[in-house]
């Protein structure tokens, strides 16, 4: 059976059974009709049955669309090589195989429809030729081809109608599956470039701070507790950043109450961290509470990637971190005067940072100063990309 929706289907089923009816009817009076041209000779009963077969399939094509098509052939073909309905009632067999070739060509397997229709195709032609052999015709050939003509094109218009609305189905079906594969790469790289951020820039903190810690131990304990202290600080920060992010792939029943976003709001305390692991860090802030969500977040991310490659890369640096806030753009800079960052190959810093301002449509630089060090400068449109 068919899977459609419950109400639209018994809507159609509906449908099919009116239709029935309307065609069985008109093929019963013909026949009975004592006025009509060329009533048949054959009993009553014999008729109905006739009629009973040829349009009886339309009701159940919903349920076995291809037995159903295999009874219209079956009833076209013995209506016509019999003479057991007139001819004025002759349109109803190819009308009924028209009908249910339409959910042949749209249910069935594309090979199978196509060999459904070509058997049909022959049946007609068969039993126009057998009809005059068997019973004779005063009527030219050429009659007989323009009937065969005829069925034919209705036939496959039918099957037509079909085949166009198979193919606008699985053109939706897969036009809809890779959407779907679409967003999960999209939530994948957006997972991917949250947790490159949480973790390089809280690693490298920690990296750092534990390289103090070791070095300094033994001559100056008070340092290096100090150095566990923003090694314990940035973890549970890192934790909870990293708990923020994975719980919202979580269901709603299991999902923990979760924080807000990190957004320019945290700047401060990652000028702090940075500032611990032993940059200078110089700030000029404008007030970016007013920014929406998603955006202060890629401003929040940009600086803290920026300030976590100083750390790594630079070495006792001193930086300066811009957050510009205009009218329609937010400018967010951060430079510093170390050693040039060498740029290793597999590296997604600068690329998540080039992406997260790709998302909203803004520009992105970063390279070498004239004076030494390292700028980094993303300029993002406030209003939506």
């Amino acid at each position: 059976m068919l899977f459609v929706p419950k109400l639209l289907s018994r809507s159609l089923i509906a449908l099919d059974v009116v239709t029935t009816f309307v065609l069985g009817a008109f093929v019963y009076y013909a026949t009975v009709d004592a006025t009509t041209p060329s009533s048949p000779t054959e009993p009553r009963w014999l008729s109905v049955v006739a009629t009973v077969v040829i349009v009886g399939p339309i009701a159940v094509r919903r349920f076995v669309p291809l037995p159903a098509f295999a009874v219209c052939v079956a009833g076209e073909f013995a209506a016509v090589v019999s003479q057991v309905l007139p001819w004025v009632a002759m349109g109803a067999p190819i009308s009924a195989m028209a009908i249910v070739s339409y959910l042949v060509a749209s249910a069935e397997p594309r090979r199978r429809s196509v060999l459904a229709l070509a058997v049909a195709v022959t049946s007609i032609g068969t039993s126009l030729v057998l009809s005059r052999i068997l019973h004779g015709a005063e009527e030219p050939w050429s009659e007989s081809f323009y009937g065969m003509a005829f069925g034919t094109l209705v036939l496959g218009a039918g099957f037509t109608m079909g085949l166009t609305a198979r193919v606008r189905r699985e053109y939706t079906e897969r036009t809809a599956t890779q959407l779907t594969q679409q967003a999960v790469a999209d939530e994948r790289l957006r997972i991917a470039r949250e947790l490159h951020d949480i973790v390089a820039h809280s690693m490298s903190l920690i990296a750092v701070k534990a390289g103090i810690g070791n070095h300094v131990a033994e001559q100056r304990p008070a340092e290096a507790r100090e150095a566990l202290r923003v090694i314990e600080a940035t973890s549970r920060a890192s934790l909870t950043e990293m708990r923020h992010l994975l719980g919202v792939l979580r269901s709603e029943v299991d999902s923990p109450a979760l924080t807000p976003a990190p957004g320019p709001a945290g700047i401060p305390e990652l000028l702090a961290r940075a500032r611990s692991a032993g940059a200078t860090v110089a700030e000029d802030l404008d007030d970016a509470s007013e920014l929406p969500e998603s955006v202060g977040l890629a401003v929040y991310r940009i600086v803290q990637e920026s300030l976590t490659n100083v750390v790594r890369h630079a070495g006792p640096a001193a930086c300066t971190v811009t957050v510009a806030v205009a009218e329609e753009t937010v400018r967010v800079e951060v430079t510093n005067d170390g050693r040039q960052a060498e740029q290793r190959p597999g590296g997604h810093g600068l690329v998540g940072m080039r992406e997260r301002v790709a998302v909203y449509g803004g520009t992105f630089e970063a390279g070498p100063r004239e004076q030494g060090g390292w700028r980094v400068s993303a300029v993002l449109p406030v209003g939506p990309a």
